[in-house]
């Protein structure tokens, strides 16, 4: 069952936080079709929020066709997201390089900044055509590209 961590100084609407964190479960296959979701009381108890923001983001999560009520029952996912889980070998990867940023200094908003760059570079409109299937993804490229951003601002910010 997913947990949800509320972060009142993000400046993210608590119940987009919900939906949110609801999505990446059901990305890193943390949540599965048929699972419920923690019930609205639950949620508060764990979190001291209103049971209305949990209700808001739960409807959310049903017109996206995500979850449905299941009256008297709860809240159960429908379907799943994307194709990620939690133990693949481009997490471990991932989880190596976030370990070399925070040795070299980065803090985690550096980190995300940083990654959401690299993001935006590869996954925009038009960029990273060679991500299709079959394609060869570039993974060493991606790697030294990662790490030369990651030389570079440390180069940059003497701290």
């Amino acid at each position: 069952m997913v947990e949800y961590r509320i972060d009142r100084h993000s400046g993210v609407a608590t119940y987009v936080q919900i939906v949110q964190q609801t999505k990446q479960a059901l990305r890193m296959g943390l949540l599965e079709p048929g699972d419920r979701l923690p019930t609205a009381r639950e949620v508060v108890e764990a979190t001291a929020i209103n049971p209305n923001t949990v209700l808001k983001a739960y409807r959310e999560l049903e017109r996206e066709g995500l979850v449905e009520a299941r009256r008297g029952l709860g809240t159960f996912v429908r379907r799943s997201l994307g194709t990620a889980t939690a133990d693949t070998a481009l997490r471990a990867e991932l989880e190596a390089w976030a370990g070399k940023a925070r040795e070299a200094g980065l803090d985690r908003d550096d980190v995300a900044a940083l990654f959401t760059a690299v993001l935006d570079q590869h996954f925009t409109a038009g960029a990273g055509a060679d991500t299709g299937a079959g394609a060869d993804t570039g993974a060493d490229t991606d790697d030294t590209h990662i790490d030369t951003h990651l030389d570079t601002h440390l180069q940059g910010d003497p701290s």
